[in-house]
């Protein structure tokens, strides 16, 4: 599905990502876990093709994102992929229906699923209701909803919860597998948060030499 080729990126001269290489399977749910600036966000960026690496290759389904010009690259995110992002880029012109159903309509598919979703993120009843209206926990539910309304084959996910209470967190994690379970996707979350890593099939730490499987201590952590 998706397969990073010696990917390396610098900002203002500073090394962030170098020679990275990893292949992630169709169908799993795989987080990603590292200390700060180590640069998960901008692996995820990269990915999406939001960002262009320095050198290496970004192939999704063995298209190289970098053959695609700037119409092919954003008509595969918009079919293909599902972005939860940490600052929610919620329209704040449009209702919360409207938001959500973004991606339907982008598509020429039907937005009915959008109420489904809110309903599904807790905000049934508010689609009607506009962003100034909703607290930063509400925003981010609004993100995971519009992210996951047309079924996207890959999810990519920064910091989910990250504005959840832990109940809430634990209510949209369990959204977040059945909806990638229910639709086959792949999906590949960043999180520093341990009980949100737990949900994934595998964990990676991301270090400055590289992805790590940290699979093992999954497995013992839950044992």
């Amino acid at each position: 599905m998706l397969e990073l080729i010696e990917l390396s990126k610098s900002y203002s001269g500073r090394p962030v990502l170098s020679n990275l290489s990893h292949a992630f399977r169709a169908g799993e749910f795989v987080a990603i876990m590292g200390e700060s600036g180590v640069g998960k966000s901008t692996l995820l960026n990269l990915i999406a093709g939001l960002d262009t690496p320095d050198a290496g290759q970004v192939l999704v389904d063995g298209t190289p994102m970098s053959s695609l010009d700037d119409e092919a690259a954003t008509r595969l995110r918009r079919t293909r992929m599902g972005f939860i992002f940490q600052a929610f880029h919620v329209l704040p012109h449009l209702t919360l229906r409207q938001n959500v159903a973004l991606p339907l309509l982008l598509n020429r598919e039907p937005a009915g699923r959008a109420e489904h979703m809110l309903a599904a993120v807790g905000l049934g009843g508010r689609g009607d209701d506009f962003p100034r209206q909703l607290s930063g926990g509400e925003l981010q539910r609004v993100a995971i909803a519009r992210a996951l309304v047309h079924r996207p084959a890959l999810l990519l996910a920064d910091e989910p919860t990250g504005n959840l209470d832990p109940d809430t967190a634990a209510g949209i994690l369990d959204l977040l597998r059945f909806e990638i379970r229910a639709s086959g996707a792949g999906a590949i979350m960043v999180t520093h948060s341990r009980a949100a890593a737990a949900m994934a099939d595998r964990i990676l730490v991301l270090t400055r030499s590289g992805l790590n499987d940290a699979s093992s201590q999954q497995k013992q952590e839950r044992s």
